[in-house]
């Protein structure tokens, strides 16, 4: 039995970042850019409003008040969008829209809220005027022109993970697509004679196969592909051959078959086609853990985790080491979640010296983490997971914790706090 550091140092010592692949903007959330990103124009491209009112030169406007309004000729308007041919001297001033190009020898724009343009509106005075009730200095409320990005720019480095925000700057750049490293393809199977899909009867001694659903959830939670291979039936020969179909995947993860039982047949499936690597780890839920290759014909084998069959236990070691192996494999260099330090509300035992991830609710309070667990911690509880927002994690050293007591707490990427 080796330790958790141990185990993922072996999953993560085995998987490679992944090749490159050219994806329509959108499609690129989450993942990781695979190449360095030049401004080809300035952006904004050309002098703009910030808002909309009135483009003049600043000199037209000194001195003007409330009480002592500058009175401009209006020379024309212009809408975002739109480029305008008008030229504004001093003495005169253009109508303009937020976003809109800049009139030539604007140098400032005036808010409506800062003209006389409601009152005579109201009062059906000439709009070839207007008065202007401040003075503003010379390139107020102009967005210059390359002011967020210059003209030949590096913009971003390769590597960078793609969040909305830089969806959103690749967009102001004009690029559609652009290359980044591609999400793994994880080749899920549960096995057990006992499991069914979800669209077949509920039979005497069946179980459904919820780890079917929450493993692929989890892949694409954490930003892979999953590709759902069924259910394999406690037969070495089913079971070789199920496993086969995935191979061409970036990861084969099974659930159940390798605890110590007379049916639990992957290890021997992994020990006749592959590398066993190891198949237990001091945790809990999660000791019966299996990690190999599997053989591939002309390619570089294929990683396999062999998940315990109880259903929390098998989304907690996924989440322990299936989730930084996809991370990994995607590029990323931030392979942890965050957490916090949390004062624990339950009291938890630790009989057989392993490492514990206890699900817990965790809340803020007075300024400080609580944590309390979720209910039942039996690995087959699945509603432990379905309630939690954080493990707390619990050294193999320590034999029992108290109320009271601090913790370190992972958070997880799903579940509500609780106040």
């Amino acid at each position: 039995m080796i330790s958790v550091e141990e185990a993922l140092g072996k999953v993560l010592g085995f998987v490679d970042v992944l090749e490159e692949e050219e994806r329509s903007l959108l499609d690129c959330l989450g993942q990781v850019l695979a190449e360095d990103i030049y401004a080809p124009f300035d952006v904004p491209p050309h002098d703009n409003s910030a808002m909309d009112g009135y483009a003049v030169q600043a000199e037209s406007i000194r001195g003007a008040s409330y009480e002592r309004p500058r009175i401009l000729r209006v020379v024309g308007e212009v809408a975002a969008g739109h480029v305008t041919g008008l030229k504004v001297e001093l003495g005169t001033c253009v109508r303009i829209m937020t976003g809109a190009s800049l009139p030539e020898g604007a140098d400032t724009v005036v808010p409506f809220e800062a003209t006389d343009e409601v009152d005579r509106k109201r009062t059906s005075a000439s709009e070839a005027e207007i008065g202007i009730r401040c003075s503003l200095p010379e390139g107020s409320n102009i967005r210059q022109s390359g002011e967020d990005i210059a003209k030949g720019e590096l913009v971003m480095r390769c590597g960078r993970l793609l969040h909305p925000a830089e969806i959103g700057m690749l967009a102001s750049l004009g690029k559609g697509t652009v290359l980044v490293i591609r999400r793994p393809v994880v080749a899920i199977l549960a096995t057990g004679d006992e499991v069914l899909d979800v669209n077949q009867p509920l039979l005497p001694g069946k179980i459904y196969s919820s780890n079917t659903y929450s493993l692929a959830a989890q892949v694409l939670s954490y930003g892979g592909i999953p590709r759902v291979l069924g259910i394999a039936p406690d037969d070495v020969g089913q079971l070789s051959r199920a496993l086969r179909r995935g191979l061409s995947c970036d990861m084969l993860v099974t659930s159940g078959g390798v605890s110590l039982g007379d049916y639990d047949v992957v290890k021997q499936v992994l020990a006749a086609e592959g590398d066993i690597s190891f198949w237990t780890v001091c945790m809990k839920p999660g000791k019966p853990l299996a990690f190999g290759t599997f053989r591939r014909n002309g390619k570089k084998n294929v990683p396999h985790l062999g998940l315990p069959g109880n259903p929390a236990s098998s989304m907690i070691t996924f989440e322990v080491f299936g989730r930084p192996a996809i991370l990994k494999m995607m590029g990323k260099r931030n392979l942890t979640r965050p957490s916090v330090t949390a004062v624990m509300e339950s009291p938890i035992k630790n009989d057989d010296n392993r490492r514990i991830f206890a699900r817990v609710i965790v809340s803020r309070r007075e300024g400080k983490y609580f944590a309390r667990l979720t209910g039942p911690q039996g690995s087959g509880v699945l509603t432990s997971m379905a309630k939690a927002n954080g493990l707390a994690v619990i050294p193999e050293t320590t034999k029992e914790l108290k109320p009271g007591t601090t913790v370190d707490v992972m958070l997880l990427g799903w579940g509500e706090a609780q106040d």
